[in-house]
This record gives C-alpha cells, sequence and structure tokens, in this order.
C-alpha cells in the first residue's frame, strides 16, 4: 500500500469471474505523512482510504471481469460501517463482489476483514472507454504487478 500514491492494494489472493468475486490484500504501511495528522500519538487509517481500499478492489473486479478493457470510476458509496481502526502494520483482506451491472454503471458489495470485519459498503462505479491511453498502459502494468492478468487462468486461494 501506498497510501501517498493511492495505490491501496498490494496483491490479488484469488478472482473469480465466474462467480464475480476478487479477494485483495493490502498492507498498511508503518510510516506515511497521513498518520503524522491522523492522529498525533495515535495514528490510525483514515475511514476515506479505507473506502478507497474497497473501491479499488471493487475496480480491479470489474478490470478482471472486462479484461481492462474499460476503466471503471468511483461514483458512490451507500450503507457504509466501521467496525474497528485499523493502525500501521495491519495486513488487510479486502473483498468484493459484484451486485449488478448494466447502463454504464456497476454496484459491488465490498468488505475490508483484519481479524474480524473492519468495514464494508456497497459501493457504485461508472464503467467507460480509457480517456487516455497512457492510463490504461499505467493501469494494465499495475494490475500485472499485482497480479491480475488480463486472460490468464482464473486466480484462486489454493494458487
Amino acid at each position: 500500500m501506498r497510501l501517498e500514491y493511492f495505490q491501496m492494494i498490494d496483491s490479488v489472493v484469488a478472482f473469480d469471474a465466474a462467480a464475480g468475486t476478487i479477494h485483495c490484500r493490502a498492507i498498511v504501511p508503518e510510516r506515511s505523512p497521513v498518520f503524522e495528522g491522523h492522529f498525533p500519538g495515535y495514528p490510525i487509517m483514515p475511514g476515506v482510504l479505507l473506502i478507497e481500499t474497497m473501491a479499488q478492489a471493487s475496480g480491479y473486479l470489474i478490470l478482471g471481469l472486462n479484461e481492462l478493457s474499460r476503466m471503471p470510476f468511483f461514483m458512490g458509496v451507500k450503507k457504509a460501517k466501521f467496525r474497528k481502526f485499523i493502525q500501521p502494520g495491519a495486513t488487510l483482506d479486502v473483498h468484493a463482489s459484484l451486485v449488478h451491472e448494466g447502463s454504464g454503471f456497476t454496484v459491488t458489495n465490498a468488505r475490508i476483514e483484519q481479524d474480524g470485519p473492519v468495514c464494508d459498503a456497497e459501493l457504485t462505479l461508472r464503467i467507460m472507454d480509457f480517456p487516455a491511453a497512457e492510463l490504461r498502459g499505467e493501469l494494465v502494468k499495475r494490475a500485472e504487478a499485482i497480479g491480475l492478468v488480463p486472460g490468464a487462468a482464473p486466480i484462486t486461494e489454493a494458487t
């Protein structure tokens, strides 16, 4: 996880296109300027960054389903619930599942776990053509770096 660059997902643990699910892993850094102000003496991961982490897992799910052909953009969050604080160094399991897609939008259910539930939400993403070839190229490189390779065999927990 590189908070300053909004690279929240470190790896894809499992991806099942048929089931419309993804399981990702995110490791919260030990140090980050984010923690200097949130909060001095008691650093915790900001809730908005936990939502961003779920949105990115949902985005990678959609990218995997469409084989990196169209770009998902985060548009909305509903029913977000936070259950515990996350401190630096935590390893997070991030799950997303497809609920609905159509008319250029996708809805997912996403959750983060770390020794039990951390947070969950319903997320809406808009699916569009890539607005720039450079963006698509960078996203393809990032997807490959975390283990989401278009057209590859499905990733399973046992892999």
